[in-house]
């Protein structure tokens, strides 16, 4: 791209800024009336609630911005990479949005749209598809080098389908060729892919790895969304009420960037909401696994509406028995209080002595405004936001870093 063209297309940002989700949600209504096939690759529920049209629009700006030195937005195209691999996404995707996205810039910009803007945001796309489908390329290469690794979706059989709470149920699936299993970072994720009826589509949706790596199998802890016809929650409901022991159903390899640091020993702290302690759980049962008790503080802190909700509360309790394991449950609705549980929202200035503890790194899991809260909380006392991760469930919203 020449100096002239890179200008052309930040000259765009205030546009992007103020009409980014109109373009992105034209462009999503245009692509799936032209090429419907991709209903089966996205995830319409993200259509539905607006996220996949928010992220985009965000990620379009952000590359706009920063279109003279697009290797500054590594972090977000590593993320972006994961998920992409996790849903199958390929090159050939590449060319059918590219040009559904520039024919949507002509048709919602209109008159304003100047050939040579169109021509600037081409080469711009362009560069950026390259970007993003070699960064994937080897993503699918590291997940195909593992031994049990793949690429695409591939059968597994669900051997155990075990009540956690009232609301989450645990999956355990095994790979239905019987090979081997990938090893996985505790906190990543998989893609699970079922036909939905509903919908006359096939869609996949993510669910973290609630267990800690094992050769064997993968665990789903999976939140049954009450009184729901959203496709949101319709995956997850089918799996609580149609899918049973024996049955088949399709994933993608193990993926993300919201992992358990390894290399260090500094001490952890855990902050989930609802079914937000899922990857967590994985971090945890790693840091525990094969060993008497673990040589790392671990502080726990999780909340959730009631104990009859509680995923996970006899595991923990077990895990705590044994190891370092500083526990404090928050329940909006509690009778009695034990020594480690507390009635309310999570509240970290209720608790901030256990929480503030020198070079501590902090997992943050749960809804967006859960996330936001309890980061902010940790940076307003002294937290580095290096030793701040967190992990939104769906496309990405939360510009916190």
């Amino acid at each position: 791209m020449t100096a002239d063209q890179k200008q052309l297309v930040k000259a765009t940002v205030p546009i992007l800024k103020e009409h980014g989700v109109l373009l992105t949600t034209h462009f999503y209504k245009r692509m799936f009336e032209h090429n419907p096939e991709l209903k089966h690759v996205f995830n319409m529920g993200n259509q539905q609630n607006n996220k996949q049209q928010t992220a985009l629009a965000m990620a379009v700006l952000a590359y706009a911005e920063h279109i003279e030195n697009p290797g500054v937005l590594m972090p977000v195209v590593n993320g972006i990479g994961h998920k992409h691999t996790s849903l199958s996404i390929r090159p050939e995707h590449y060319i059918i949005v590219g040009n559904h996205l520039i024919a949507s810039i002509a048709e919602v910009l209109g008159d304003a749209a100047s050939v040579e803007l169109l021509e600037a945001w081409t080469l711009a796309y362009g560069q950026l598809a390259s970007l993003m489908s070699g960064h994937e390329q080897s993503l699918y290469s590291k997940q195909t080098a593992k031994v049990g690794g793949w690429s695409g979706w591939r059968p597994f059989v669900v051997k155990q389908k075990i009540k956690e709470s009232e609301e989450i149920t645990s999956f355990y699936l095994y790979p239905s060729d019987r090979g081997a299993v990938a090893d996985f970072l505790p906190g990543q994720y998989i893609s699970l892919r079922l036909f939905l009826p509903e919908l006359d589509l096939l869609q996949p949706r993510q669910y973290s790895i609630s267990c800690a790596p094992n050769g064997k199998y993968y665990r789903i802890s999976v939140k049954r969304e009450i009184g729901t016809k959203h496709p949101d929650g319709m995956i997850s409901n089918h799996l609580h009420n149609h899918v049973e022991i024996g049955d088949l159903v399709d994933l993608s390899a193990p993926a993300g960037t919201f992992v358990l640091q390894l290399e260090n020993q500094n001490p952890k702290v855990f902050i989930s909401g609802g079914v937000g302690q899922t990857p967590l759980m994985a971090m945890l049962e790693e840091l525990v696994k094969d060993k008497v008790e673990s040589p790392i503080p671990i502080t726990w802190i999780h909340g959730c509406r009631n104990e009859s909700v509680h995923a996970f509360k006899d595991r923990l309790a077990e895990i705590a028995r044994d190891n370092k394991i500083d526990r404090h449950i928050f329940y909006d609705h509690i009778e009695e209080t034990a020594a480690f549980e507390y009635k309310g929202w999570v509240e970290l200035a209720q608790i901030k002595n256990v929480v503030l503890q020198p070079e501590a790194e902090y997992f943050i899991c749960g809804p967006a405004p859960f996330i936001s809260k309890h980061y902010h909380f940790l940076l307003e006392h002294g937290v580095e936001k290096s030793a701040i991760y967190f992990e939104e469930f769906g496309p990405a919203s939360l510009q916190l870093n």
